[in-house]
């Protein structure tokens, strides 16, 4: 059985999906990156290597996410491809007239914009984390209630707080505020679920044509809060595709088997012995120009394999001795 790796390493969680030749998901990991993406991806291959069937071979490997080019180093990836065109392929794949794309991650979120088939704008937030899964998480520490129970009590909800939340700081000091006003902790909690939405509309999405049908995926999609107030917001059902969690990783995986299947080569995946393999992540100062780049490197049994993180190709193009 041919079987395809994709591998979504981002800044919060990082996942491994494997699929058939049919594009059928045959196995699966979502773990939290915990600030250490290289001890993920080697406790993750060992996850995949113990749950894949017997008769499946990998045959391809694709990697995508903010760790991309630290993981197809590890790995072998066959595909390095952004997340932007990863997400994009896998939801068509199930929601093939979609034309607006909302995913929003623990610390990262976007939008995508596609007309007939075809990328044709998209959106990321910058520094702000306050129309992503950290500001949810950062507000039900602080109401002491556990982040996987914030949906049920969303949906409660029948005189939702108005709470603003252009900002962390401000959102917290609202509802603060609006606890002491004595205001149900139901209404306050979906509040915190609208800000979100509103926040990520008006600074991701902002002056992007936002058109049905509309998919919503990605961590924060498991939140039913959040996916009440997308409905309400545009009076229509914005759609949760199956396995919305991993749908980078998915997307990865389809583009490799899209790939290996048209050139014929074979993969150039190192094996699952990589999960116990030492590798060290380290960093220096490029001074060649003004710029100053900050040179990221990765290497094993001390040799280095690969550099990146340049503006130019000065580094990915020296030989690593």
């Amino acid at each position: 059985m041919k079987a395809y790796l994709g591998v979504d390493v981002g800044s919060v969680t990082t996942k491994l999906v494997l699929l058939d030749g049919s594009n059928e998901l045959l196995t699966s990991i979502y773990l939290q990156t915990r600030g250490n993406p290289v001890d993920m991806i080697k406790r993750g291959l060992e996850t995949i290597r113990k749950q894949m069937p017997l008769e499946a071979e990998i045959c391809g490997v694709a990697t995508t996410g903010s760790g991309r080019a630290l993981a197809g180093v590890m790995i072998g990836a066959d595909l390095v491809k952004n997340e932007i065109t990863a997400h994009a392929v896998a939801t068509m794949s199930c929601v093939p007239d979609v034309q607006t794309i909302f995913e929003i991650g623990g610390q990262d979120s976007k939008i995508i914009i596609i007309r007939d088939g075809v990328v044709t704008d998209f959106g990321m937030n910058s520094v702000c984390a306050a129309g992503t899964g950290s500001f949810l998480e950062h507000q039900a520490e602080r109401l002491n209630i556990r982040i996987e129970d914030f949906g049920g009590h969303a949906l409660k909800s029948e005189n939702p707080a108005r709470i603003a939340g252009r900002c962390t700081v401000f959102a917290e000091s609202d509802m603060v505020h609006k606890q002491q006003m004595g205001y149900p902790l139901n209404d306050i909690i979906y509040g915190l679920c609208q800000a979100l939405v509103r926040n990520y509309l008006n600074n991701v999405a902002l002056g992007k044509e936002i058109q049905p049908k509309m998919a919503f995926q990605g961590g924060v999609a498991f939140n039913k809060g959040i996916i009440r107030a997308f409905n309400e917001t545009f009076r229509t059902e914005v759609y949760v595709p199956p396995y919305s969690e991993l749908m980078g990783a998915i997307g990865a995986a389809m583009l490799v088997r899209h790939e290996m299947g048209s050139n014929g080569h074979r993969t150039k995946f190192k094996g699952f012995s990589v999960s116990q393999t030492e590798f060290k992540v380290s960093s220096f100062m490029c001074k060649a120009c003004p710029n100053l780049c900050e040179i990221s490197q990765i290497s094993a049994n001390g040799k280095v394999l690969s550099r990146w993180g340049g503006r130019c190709d000065k580094w990915e193009r020296a030989e690593v001795k």
